[in-house]
């Protein structure tokens, strides 16, 4: 399963992505720990 950095838009496979929160209710996933940071500062602005 691969699934779509919603920060960058960089596509992630599964099993190499190391960085993810869950933000009401559902999980997101990051290329990075600054994609990561950067989506918890703003999250409405990436899940729009």
């Amino acid at each position: 399963m691969s699934f779509r950095d919603p920060v960058c838009g960089m596509v992630l496979d599964e099993n190499t992505a190391k960085f993810k929160i869950t933000y009401e209710g559902e999980t997101y996933h990051f290329c990075s720990i600054i994609c990561k940071k950067k989506f918890k500062r703003q999250p409405i602005k990436y899940t729009k």
